[in-house]
């Protein structure tokens, strides 16, 4: 699939956000008055510009408001519903815990959940997609959630938390590296299945199904080549989990803990570009193009 910037800024920091805003709805850190706001704020507008940066990547923004109305089958629906319903309930938690100096703890549960949720839904319109074997796995909420709650714990300043959840995280990447080049290598389609005539042998495309290139081939078959693959899993490893991680696990100062983070939110970046870039679409395989091919 084409890495669009769009898609890879909102998966990063709309998680970013929901993440923090997370932790503040179960009552982290604590703090209060403008302080709290603070976090409170920075929460919002991370989860905004995720969000900004989804609604800019539709064909039509200014129909946006339509993702709203397919919710009963739609993720994409889902998380628009579950994005406004998590922002609306925590914009009053946060009022109140703000200006009246009170948290109320059940509110502030349920903004959490919903956050928790929203973020769940944008996995879920990757995950649900069959035609997309990398991302048709477990892994991909499991791994949209850890990041989300480790870089919320980073920004709540809950350093033991975010230490254990980014070992968690980059556990759970490479478990879904593996069994995503395991699925890719032996996919459940091919070209044999696809035209059914795999028991005769291996089968291959005459000819191209036209000469020039079309929005399908810019937008679904992405190809990159292994040695860069290989190049940009090390870096998102090292950066996005490893390094953060033992940084959290010494209790550091303000100024080692952002960079800390800074360096988790470049590894998360190279992971979701690699996330995109690799995502294979079965319908590469009417242009004789895969895995293989790379």
């Amino acid at each position: 699939m084409h890495p669009a910037p769009s898609l890879i800024i909102f998966t990063t920091l709309s998680g970013l956000g929901f993440g923090l805003l997370f932790w503040l709805g179960l009552g982290y850190p604590d703090v209060s008055g403008w302080v709290a706001a603070t976090f409170l704020g920075l929460g919002f507008v991370l989860a905004g510009i995720g969000l900004g940066a989804a609604a800019l990547h539709l064909g039509n923004p200014q129909r946006a408001w339509r993702a709203f109305s397919q919710w009963r089958s739609s993720w994409l629906s889902r998380e628009a519903v579950m994005s406004v319903a998590a922002l609306s309930v925590m914009a009053l938690y946060g009022a109140i815990w703000v200006f009246a100096g009170e948290r109320l703890p059940i509110l502030g549960a349920i903004g959490a959940a919903l956050c928790a949720a929203t973020v769940f839904a944008t996995a879920m319109i990757y995950a649900q997609l069959k035609t997309v074997p990398r991302w048709n796995s477990w892994t991909t909420p499991a791994l949209f959630l850890t990041i989300a709650a480790a870089g919320g714990a980073a920004l709540a300043s809950l350093v033991f938390l975010a230490a254990f959840l980014m070992l968690l995280g980059g556990i759970l990447q490479g478990v879904a590296w593996v069994t995503g080049d395991n699925r890719a290598e032996k996919p459940h389609s091919t070209i044999e299945s696809a035209t059914g005539l795999g028991a005769i042998g291996k089968v291959r495309a005459f000819a191209a199904p036209h000469t020039g290139e079309n929005y399908l081939l810019r937008e679904m078959v992405h190809q990159i080549g292994r040695k860069h693959i290989k190049r940009l899993r090390v870096i998102s490893m090292l950066l996005g989990y490893t390094l953060p991680a033992i940084v959290m696990a010494t209790d550091p100062g303000h100024t080692e803990a952002a960079v800390a983070l800074a360096s988790h939110v470049v590894g998360v970046l190279a992971g979701r570009w690699l996330f995109f870039a690799q995502a294979e679409h079965v319908m590469g395989l009417y242009y004789g193009k895969g895995q293989s091919d790379q």
